[in-house]
């Protein structure tokens, strides 16, 4: 299946000094990036590093308490029919496998002929053919993983938000999911991907930015990042030695009792 990547479209996407805050505490603090078209972008970073709240913003269902967040593409007026997103526990419809990726498309009132037709595209493409007529809810959690990302990718976005989309699974779960991702990527689809998974930050990043405490303390290409990170705190993460956001930046033995998960 071709994807949306486009030599013109809503990206890049510019957010420029931006904070959020939720329940009285700052999630984002003061946050500037830039997401690039046609790269896979993962954030890293420990767990309550404010990655989700980030992907939540950026797809326009947090707004910024301040700051500005700029789609720069000559189609920006069209950045939320160009989007997508898939949260870290699916959501699947009393439907079937088929059903419930041709909803979207329903949704956007696709003409019957053309959503059938992208939907056994996508069906094929991701190697869920065999599921189609099964009830989506009675498949695995890996599986009804694929079955979102499927569904999100049926409306061919521009750009994909995926939020942690392997947390929780087996090995072997988390490899069709990456396959899956990385096919994406492959299709033209811009794919940016949160996780605290540095192994597979490792396999999938073209670009990494790391988080921590609210805060983007790196943005590189995923090679110099990892053989040269800039910060104490990407540093420790990469050592194995900060397991939350919040923990302490080095403390051997100690800190890994207090903060064991």
């Amino acid at each position: 299946m071709r994807g949306s990547g486009r030599g013109s479209g809503i990206l890049p996407l510019s957010i420029d000094g931006v904070s959020v805050s939720l329940a009285g505490r700052r999630v984002l603090d003061n946050i500037s990036l830039t997401i690039p078209q046609g790269e896979r972008t993962v954030v890293l970073g420990p767990n309550g590093a404010g990655k989700t709240t980030l992907l939540r913003l950026c797809h326009g269902l947090l707004p910024p308490d301040s700051g500005e967040l700029d789609w720069q593409g000559p189609e920006a007026i069209h950045r939320r029919q160009r989007q997508a997103m898939v949260f870290q526990r699916p959501v699947m419809l009393r439907r079937s496998v088929r059903a419930n990726i041709a909803h979207g498309l329903k949704v956007r009132r696709v003409a019957r002929r053309e959503r059938r037709a992208r939907v056994d595209e996508v069906l094929e493409a991701t190697g869920l053919e065999g599921f189609a007529t099964r009830p989506a809810r009675r498949l695995s959690i890996g599986e009804q993983q694929r079955v979102a990302i499927a569904r999100a990718w049926a409306l061919a976005p521009e750009v994909l938000f995926l939020d942690e989309p392997t947390a929780s699974l087996d090995p072997g779960a988390t490899r069709a999911v990456e396959i899956l991702v990385g096919l994406i990527s492959r299709a033209g689809t811009t794919v940016v991907l949160t996780t605290q998974d540095l192994a597979q930050a490792r396999r999938l990043a073209d670009r990494v930015v790391f988080f921590h405490g609210g805060r983007a303390l790196e943005m590189a290409a995923a090679e110099s990042f990892f053989a040269r990170p800039r910060s104490p705190e990407a540093r420790a993460f990469i050592a194995g030695d900060l397991f939350w956001s919040g923990a302490p930046v080095s403390g051997g033995r100690e800190a890994w009792v207090v903060h064991e998960r």
